[in-house]
């Protein structure tokens, strides 16, 4: 479906703004909350007054929130957690908890709504944006390590879960092209069968000279 933004609304649009958009999104989300509206011709006249009052609000808004902006804006949580021997933590981090800590470091208040991460579930180093406004969007970081050992400790198992994710990338593509060639051989060797026998190619096929 078609939808006129009535607000800004995070990694889709500003206020004023036609999207097309998936009909449970709009329906379930977007309508009933007021956030947009059918992008009927009716409103569509109103894009113009729409963008003009939004545009005026956010200006407002970036300027009360942009000092908390800067506060926020790169600060660094650290959580030691219990966990497996796998890095699994026993529990979760979630955005609630994100929230209660950016109050307890810096005083500013957040929801944990307009906190930008799923629950965090594993050692290691995560990052997450915090939104105030479609235009202030400061990025933080969540250092997660086990009870009883260091913060770098959590630096180490981010980098360590980078090293196996590539080699399992690259023993995946080294798959990949190993089976292509296994395929490419057998395709060969029917080929060199077929021509032996005086077999006429298959469509698509040329024949050997």
């Amino acid at each position: 479906m078609r939808v006129l933004l009535l607000k800004d609304v995070y990694k889709l649009g500003r206020a004023g703004d036609v999207k097309k958009v998936a009909d449970g999104y709009g329906r379930n989300y977007l309508l009933p909350h007021g956030l947009a509206v059918l992008a009927t011709p009716g409103a569509l006249k109103q894009v113009e007054r729409i963008r003009q009052s939004a545009t005026e609000q956010r200006v407002r808004q970036n300027q009360e929130l942009g000092a908390i902006a800067e506060r926020l804006n790169g600060l660094q949580l650290v959580f030691p957690v219990k966990a497996g021997e796998t890095g699994k933590l026993y529990g979760s981090i979630t955005p609630g908890m994100l929230a209660e800590s950016i109050q307890q470091a810096t005083g500013a208040q957040v929801d944990k709504r307009q906190i930008d991460c799923q629950p965090i579930k594993a050692l290691g180093v995560h990052k997450a944006n915090i939104r105030l406004t479609i235009d202030l969007i400061p990025s933080m970081t969540i250092v997660v390590h086990r009870e009883g050992e260091t913060a770098e400790s959590a630096f180490a198992e981010t980098a360590a879960v980078k090293t196996r994710e590539r080699e399992a990338e690259a023993f995946a593509e080294l798959s990949a092209d190993l089976e292509a060639a296994e395929k490419a051989e057998d395709e060969a060797e029917r080929q060199t069968r077929k021509g032996k026998r005086g077999e006429a190619p298959e469509a698509g096929e040329t024949a050997e000279a």
